[in-house]
């Protein structure tokens, strides 16, 4: 999407706003013993509360108002019966719709006690999206913020799942154009004042590989190993962009 008008910029600030707000909310109330599809309801009530509907269920049918993905399940982790323990990774997808305006944003955690190698991985997984925001300028191709985002992991010695990335969003859940978190010189979509996108890398401490579970939504890594991801909602606005869905004491 890009934004045409006031009301557009306020439609996507207010949406942007109520998902970061939603997702503060349910890392809050992580907690080992709890299911994740308690977590789940915990965040449809939030959104419920501010007269917001769920985009995945609107788009697409999804079984959960949010996504929730424990340990080697990477995204699109279907809330369920899964019991979160002390020590697991939790990502939190949360993405809506409000007054025809689709926002997105997504948290890695992990429940204490926290294992050092999965600090780091948080750590340098937050580095990437900021490379990422911060090469989110008017007037460079889309490919930029992938070569930024690239480089961090390769500093931090991570692999990247390359099977994910991020979108346009705004009149949508997804929308063009596709902004890989690698330098792929075949995009070479301009950003644009005004322009309304997903920037999620996913960091991994495996081989980057990943498969469909079973329920057809889950993605897991092949090794089983840990990812994290990290994502912001952003308004392409000249050399600094807006960050639509961060909100006080977020990532």
């Amino acid at each position: 999407m890009i934004i045409r008008n006031e009301r557009d910029r306020a439609g996507i600030l207010r949406i942007g706003q109520l998902c970061g707000l939603t997702l503060q909310h349910m890392l809050s109330q992580v907690e080992p013993g709890m299911t994740t599809r308690q977590l789940d309801q915990i965040g449809a009530q939030f959104l419920q509360k501010h007269n917001a509907q769920s985009a995945p269920i609107t788009a697409y049918d999804y079984p959960g108002w949010t996504c929730i993905s424990v340990n080697d399940a990477v995204a699109h982790g279907v809330p369920d019966d899964t019991v979160i323990r002390a020590g697991d990774v939790v990502n939190i997808d949360v993405s809506a719709v409000l007054e025809g305006y689709w926002g997105d944003t997504g948290a890695s955690m992990v429940v204490p006690p926290v294992k050092p190698e999965y600090e780091r991985l948080m750590d340098w997984t937050r580095k990437a999206l900021r490379a990422g925001i911060g090469a989110a300028v008017a007037g460079v191709p889309v490919f930029n913020i992938g070569r930024s985002v690239q480089q961090v992991a390769k500093q931090g010695g991570y692999r990247l799942i390359r099977e994910l990335g991020g979108h346009g969003v705004g009149r949508g859940i997804h929308e063009n154009p596709t902004v890989y978190n690698y330098f792929n010189r075949q995009e070479r979509t301009r950003l644009v004042d005004g322009m309304v996108l997903t920037i999620e890398p996913f960091l991994t401490l495996g081989r980057g590989k990943i498969y469909t579970d079973d329920d057809d939504w889950t993605l897991r890594t092949i090794d089983a190993s840990i990812s994290a991801q990290f994502e912001h909602t952003v308004i392409i606005d000249g050399e600094t962009p807006i960050l639509a869905t961060q909100v006080e004491g977020s990532h």
